[in-house]
C-alpha cells in the first residue's frame, strides 16, 4: 500500500495552499443511470467530525431523515503518515463495512495506483465494493436531489430548482473566499500568499455580515445548501482558525450577524447535534503536526452556543 503523508498540505512554487483535486467523482443517480442507483442500504459515508467538508454530508444527513438509508462511520481524530484510521474511542468507530484499519484501504480497494491524499468525505458502494466519490460537493447535492424518495415527511428542500443558480453562484464565492480561505492562509508558507488569503477571508466575512443583517439565511429566505456549506467553517472558526490559522483579524462572536446567523443554525436541529467541538480541536491541534508540533490542545474558547439569537423576525431580502 502506497503512503501518502496526509500533512502538511500542497503549496505551490509562491508557496500559496493549492487544494488537491478530488479524482474519484462518479455520481449516484435516482434512476440508476450512472451505474450508482440510490437506494437504501447501498452506500456508506466515511466521515470525520472534525472535518468541515465531512460535516456537511452528516448534517444532510440529519436534515433529510437519510440515518437508516445510508449508514456512516467516523475515523478517529488523529492521523499519521498512514492517514484517517479506523478504532474505537470517543465519537468513532472501527470500520463496520470492511474491517479496513485505514481508510487508505478504501482508496487502494477503489483503485490501486491511487497515490493522492485519503480525503473524507467519502461513499462507499457495497454493491461493486469501491468507493463511489470523494467530492465532496457532489455527495450532499446527490442526497438532496437523487434520494429523494427516501427523505423524512417534512424534509427541508435544501437544492431547490428555482435558487439553485444563486446557491451555486454564492457557494463559489464562500468557498475561495471562506471555506478554503481559512486553509489557504493557515497553509500558506509565504507572508504574501497569507496576506492575500486573509484579506480575502475577512472582506468576504465583512460581506456576509452585511448580507446576514438583513435576512436570516443565505439565499431565498430559507434554509438551502449555502447554509449548510458555510455553517460548518463558522462553527470551528474561533476554536480553531482563528489561532491555529493564523485568521486573527476578528473573531465570529465579534459579528453581531454573523455569530447570530451561526448559533441560529447551531440551535437548529442537524447542526449543533452534529457539531463535536472537542472532536474538532483534537483533529485540529492533535493531528496536524506541521502548524503544532507539541499538540497541546487547548481548552478555550468558552462561548454560549445556546444564547438567543433573535432572527426569528427575519426573512427573505
Amino acid at each position: 500500500m502506497t503512503v501518502v503523508a496526509p500533512f502538511p498540505a500542497e503549496t505551490n512554487a509562491s508557496g500559496a495552499f493549492v487544494r488537491q483535486a478530488y479524482t474519484i467523482r462518479d455520481r449516484v443517480t435516482a434512476d440508476g443511470s450512472s451505474g450508482f442507483k440510490a437506494e437504501p442500504g447501498r452506500y456508506h459515508l466515511y466521515v470525520s467530525l472534525g472535518c468541515p467538508w465531512a460535516h456537511r454530508t452528516i448534517i444532510v444527513r440529519r436534515l433529510l431523515g437519510l440515518e437508516n438509508v445510508i449508514s456512516l462511520s467516523v475515523v478517529a481524530p488523529l492521523r499519521d503518515e498512514r492517514g484517517w484510521a479506523f478504532s474505537d474511542g470517543p465519537g468513532h468507530t472501527v470500520d463496520p463495512i470492511n474491517g479496513f484499519q485505514f481508510l487508505a484501504e478504501a482508496y487502494h480497494r477503489t483503485d490501486p495506483a491511487y497515490n493522492l491524499r485519503y480525503t473524507v468525505p467519502c461513499l462507499w458502494d457495497r454493491v461493486t465494493g469501491r468507493l463511489v466519490t470523494n467530492n465532496y460537493p457532489d455527495i450532499t447535492i446527490d442526497l438532496e436531489t437523487q434520494f429523494t424518495a427516501f427523505h423524512k415527511p417534512g424534509a427541508p428542500d435544501l437544492y431547490p430548482a428555482h435558487l439553485r443558480a444563486e446557491i451555486d453562484a454564492l457557494n463559489e464565492l464562500i468557498y475561495h473566499d471562506v471555506n478554503n480561505g481559512v486553509y489557504k492562509a493557515g497553509f500558506a508558507a509565504a507572508q504574501g500568499p497569507y496576506e492575500a488569503a486573509f484579506d480575502a477571508l475577512f472582506a468576504r466575512l465583512d460581506w456576509l455580515e452585511e448580507r446576514l443583517s438583513r435576512q436570516r439565511y443565505l439565499v431565498g429566505g430559507q434554509l438551502t445548501e449555502a447554509d449548510v456549506r458555510l455553517y460548518p467553517t463558522l462553527a470551528r472558526f474561533d476554536a480553531v482558525y482563528y489561532l491555529h490559522f493564523k485568521c486573527n483579524l476578528r473573531r465570529l462572536v465579534d459579528y453581531p450577524h454573523l455569530w447570530a446567523y451561526t448559533r441560529d443554525l447551531y440551535q437548529t436541529p442537524g447542526f449543533g447535534d452534529t457539531t463535536d467541538l472537542d472532536f474538532i480541536k483534537r483533529m485540529y491541534y492533535g493531528g496536524i503536526s506541521a502548524l503544532n508540533p507539541l499538540k497541546i490542545i487547548p481548552k478555550g474558547p468558552l462561548i454560549d452556543w445556546q444564547a438567543p439569537h433573535g432572527r426569528e423576525h427575519l426573512g427573505a431580502a
